[in-house]
């Protein structure tokens, strides 16, 4: 009868030592479950749900940048064309005239194309002529105040 009462004891202290290591995993269980707890913001799901769930938004999230920046590339391009860079250059054509009521004025983009148009005024009459600009190019030759105010449009 002693082998069987020591083989009982045995037996209680195993399932006692069983327990205990339930006790301490079910704890460490029940903190983990709470920490998902606070990462889930109190949902239901489990990790990998959530992780799932998470990767979808980044891809929107991706798409949206990625869109965004495209849009941003087709306003630049819409930017770059436009006039953007204007000067005005006033001067005294003719000596004697005074009050510096001729002008040039220049209309640019950032490729420096565009146009400059310049106003001469005499006493008896005025003239007003248009150039052409390409990347900078005239196809008829600038004059010196023309040339200014293309070199003022594009300095700002």
């Amino acid at each position: 009868m002693t082998v069987s009462l020591a083989l009982a004891a045995a037996a209680s202290a195993v399932a006692a030592l069983a327990l205990a290591v339930a006790l301490v995993l079910w704890r460490r269980l029940t903190k983990l479950e709470q920490r998902q707890a606070v990462v889930l913001a109190g949902g239901r799901h489990d990790l990998l749900e959530f992780a799932v769930a998470l990767q979808g938004r980044i891809d929107d999230v991706s798409r949206a940048v990625s869109e965004v920046a495209a849009g941003l590339s087709r306003v630049d391009r819409r930017v770059d064309g436009a006039i953007t860079n204007t000067a005005v250059v006033r001067y005294d054509a003719y000596e004697g005239t005074g009050g510096q009521q001729s002008a040039s004025v220049a209309l640019l983009d950032a490729h420096r194309t565009g146009t400059v148009v310049t106003a001469i005024q005499g006493r008896d009459y005025a003239r007003i002529y248009v150039k052409e600009l390409d990347r900078g190019r005239a196809s008829v030759a600038l004059s010196p105040e023309e040339q200014e105010a293309v070199e003022r449009a594009m300095a700002r």
